[in-house]
Parts: C-alpha cells; sequence; structure tokens
C-alpha cells in the first residue's frame, strides 16, 4: 500500500507514469463530456468572462467545452506535465486561449482570484491531513468572495482505490465539514460514471458558494 505520506515528487512521478503509459480514453476517469461539471457551473451562474481554474484538470475535456463556448479565462492545473500536453495537442492553436500550470495544489502559491474552482477529482487522492489542510488554504488564496466551487469525489459506496492509489470517499456533507464555515453548500449531484472498462464507480459533486 502506498505510503500516506506521499510526497510532491512521488505523486509527480506517479502522473507523469499514467498519461505516458495509457492513452486519454483508457484512463477510468476519461469523459468525452463532462456534462455535470458544465451543469454546476451554469448552477453557479459563471459566464464567458469568468476566471475559471480546473485543478488537476489534466487531459480532461472540459477545457474544450469551455473554449469551445468562448470561456476567455480559463486555467488548467495539473501535476502532470504529460497530461497538460495532451489536452494542449487536442485543442491546437485554440491551446494559447488558456493558461497552464504544472504544480502540485498543496504546494501552489496562487497569485491571483478566481470566481470559481473545479476539481473533478483531485481532493479525493489527498489522504493525509496536512495534505487537506493545505489544498483548502490555497482554495481560500485563490476563490474570489462570493466565489463558487464544484468539487467532485468519489462517493461514501464509491471505489476505496483509484489508480492503484488509496482515497478519501466523501458525501456533501463530509466535504463541506471538511472546507469549513465558509462554504456554504448550494447543491449536490450523484454520478454513476462508466468507465472506459464498463465498470461503475459513484462520485458525488458537490457546488459550494464562498460566503
Amino acid at each position: 500500500m502506498p505510503n500516506q505520506t506521499t510526497t510532491a515528487f512521488d505523486r509527480q512521478a506517479h502522473w507523469e507514469k499514467v498519461y505516458t503509459t495509457k492513452a486519454e480514453a483508457e484512463v477510468s476517469w476519461f469523459q468525452a463530456t463532462p456534462e455535470i461539471s458544465l451543469d454546476l457551473m451554469r448552477a453557479a451562474g459563471v459566464t464567458p468572462r469568468s476566471a475559471i481554474v480546473d485543478i488537476g484538470g489534466g487531459a480532461s475535456r472540459l477545457v474544450d467545452a469551455l473554449v469551445g463556448a468562448g470561456y476567455g479565462d480559463v486555467t488548467v492545473l495539473d501535476i502532470s506535465n504529460r497530461a497538460l500536453d495532451i489536452a494542449r495537442a487536442r485543442l491546437g492553436d485554440k491551446a494559447g486561449r488558456v493558461q497552464w500550470l504544472v504544480a502540485d495544489v498543496t504546494r501552489w502559491q496562487p497569485e491571483r482570484r478566481y470566481d470559481l474552482w473545479h476539481d473533478r477529482a483531485t481532493f479525493h487522492f489527498l489522504v493525509n491531513e496536512v495534505d487537506r489542510r493545505a489544498y483548502v488554504e490555497n482554495l481560500r488564496r485563490a476563490l474570489a468572495a462570493g466565489g463558487h466551487a464544484i468539487i467532485g469525489t468519489f462517493a461514501l459506496d464509491g471505489p476505496e482505490r483509484c489508480s492503484g492509489l488509496p482515497i478519501v470517499r466523501y458525501d456533501a456533507a463530509s466535504l463541506g465539514a471538511t472546507l469549513g464555515r465558509d462554504f456554504v453548500l448550494v447543491e449536490r449531484r450523484l454520478d454513476a460514471h462508466r468507465t472506459p472498462s464498463g465498470a461503475v464507480q459513484n462520485f458525488q459533486f458537490s457546488l459550494f458558494r464562498r460566503a
């Protein structure tokens, strides 16, 4: 079992290997269209002028949907440069419309504020409290007052491991308690995600507003 105090370097090496050895559509979290994320963004009231950061966005196709819809202030942060390379290559000339950041979210130093923080499945990999505290602190630093955070994790009845790593499962209540009282739950969604291999993994997505 991997050590729960995995260093940032170890995490980076793990994810670089994943995205080097597997095709984009072979990873279990692949989505052709991130429908729930887009629905919750609409519920949050984001517009093409909103500043959006996608945490752990990697090779996700959310950035394609946002750029295609005319969003002009999109940042994608991921620990794996290889994952970002896949997304950049897929976008082609449009990749220049996006800011790409290679960073571990727990060690990142945000230099600006965003209207929307999106994380489809990074937080549940943070199995030690020090990393979770660092994540939440960066969420507070990066998210504007009145801004929204969409965080997706494995649900309480979801898998206990992903990509060979242990995870922490959440529901909206336990996730909200972890984020703190200044994050108010707006909406929650459950998702029975079907992987490329046909397995079903239960996720929860929670939309919070920063008070």
